[in-house]
């Protein structure tokens, strides 16, 4: 197994890098919640967009739906097992209706809080019920911002941030460590963390999360409990961050899920046959003790045509590198009982053990040299849960 998991944990006790790296998050695509407020969007874009609830108004595009129902609430809180020296985060806590509750129970609660108007409302609901002192309120972007310390996590989240929010979270608790996170997420996203192999739902988000995190269902929440009601059901679900993390080298794991995963439905052996892939796999390709001057040998390959196709291993003959290579990867996934198995049925461990497999073959799927000084395995990350691919 890889051992290069320096850099990118070094990277994630750096401020500056995080900053960056969530950043990039609010670029990877477009999204209507906090992203939309950064670029201040006017008031009339949102037309009927927008509900009123009691004085203030209330944006669907902005992700405002505040959770009204106190059952709801005084669930979410019974399921967070919030202890009384606990500082809690909460990520867009609107108007104040879990926020107080959490106050209740907790020593403290960080409420991180981009809309002003949401702001003022917080800070005066607190001070009336004398809880001034225990809040810390934080008015910004909670992707751009580096959160106080924190070792619990309760939030009704926007549905525009929760990929990258998971993001900054499970793969920031390095930097900050906490229990669990108990999440309010859309019903179809939470399905999908929630996936296990086998499944139809089950997918490259599931498998990447599952890697450093334990996620499970606690309940759903109707669309009838929220205010402005939003078109989709959602659901509660308690993310646990793993102490100890696979000894794997997540920038080559990022990259070897992302092929596999590429036609999850599709064997192995199948996948392995396409010319295009067996091409890009070439270049990163290290035959075990040959030279760097034998490698090059290895590299002289046809690349004509599209690589749509499956590659012929009688095309061209035993010199062909690519051919040469295509029965590696083949003897591969014989040897590992993997040849007709499908991605999607697949767990954690028995992908890790094929890309073990792989690599003491000489076959990697990213580039080595690129990932020991680049920020890009971090970023891969983000990209990945963004990304939400089937």
């Amino acid at each position: 197994m890889l051992h290069r998991r320096k850099t990118l944990i070094d990277n994630l006790h750096n401020p500056i890098f995080c900053q960056q790296l969530f950043h990039r998050c609010l670029r990877t695509k477009s999204s209507h919640g906090y992203g939309d407020l950064c670029r201040k969007n006017k008031a009339e874009k949102y037309g009927e967009d927008e509900e009123e609830e009691g004085q203030i108004r209330l944006f669907k595009s902005r992700g405002q739906h505040l959770l009204t129902n106190p059952r709801v609430l005084d669930s979410i809180v019974r399921t967070s097992n919030i202890k009384p020296d606990d500082t809690v985060l909460e990520i867009g806590p609107g108007t104040g209706n879990l926020t107080l509750k959490l106050l209740e129970a907790a020593k403290s609660v960080v409420a991180v809080e981009i809309d002003n108007r949401m702001v003022e409302i917080l800070r005066k609901r607190a001070a009336e019920r004398g809880f001034e002192d225990r809040l810390n309120i934080v008015n910004g972007d909670a992707l751009k911002t580096v959160f106080p310390k924190f070792n619990l996590v309760v939030a009704n989240i926007p549905y525009g941030i929760s990929s990258p929010l998971l993001a900054k979270l499970v793969y920031g608790a390095n930097v900050s460590p906490f229990r669990s996170a108990t999440l309010l997420l859309q019903k179809e996203f939470a399905r999908r963390l929630l996936a296990k192999p086998g499944d139809s739902e089950f997918n490259r988000l599931a498998v990447n999360m599952n890697l450093v995190a334990k996620v499970e269902f606690v309940m759903d929440v109707s669309k009838r409990d929220f205010v402005p009601c939003p078109k989709v059901d959602s659901s509660v679900v308690k993310i646990y961050p793993k102490t100890e993390i696979p000894n794997v080298d997540l920038d080559e794991w990022w990259a070897f899920t992302r092929t596999c995963f590429s036609k999850k439905n599709k064997t192995l052996g199948a996948t392995f046959k396409q010319k295009r892939k067996l091409m890009e796999l070439m270049e990163l390709y290290k035959p075990v003790g040959l030279s760097e001057d034998s490698n090059l040998k290895w590299r002289e390959y046809d690349s004509n045509g599209d690589g749509d196709e499956e590659c012929d291993s009688d095309d061209g003959g035993s010199d062909n590198g690519i051919s040469i290579l295509k029965g590696k990867i083949i003897s591969v996934l014989e040897s590992g009982g993997f040849l007709d198995k499908r991605p999607s049925k697949l767990s954690n461990d028995d992908l890790l053990r094929l890309l073990y497999l792989f690599n003491e073959a000489g076959i990697y799927f990213h580039d080595q040299a690129k990932g020991k000084d680049t920020c890009d395995a971090a970023y891969a990350a983000c990209d990945d849960l963004l990304s939400q691919q089937v």
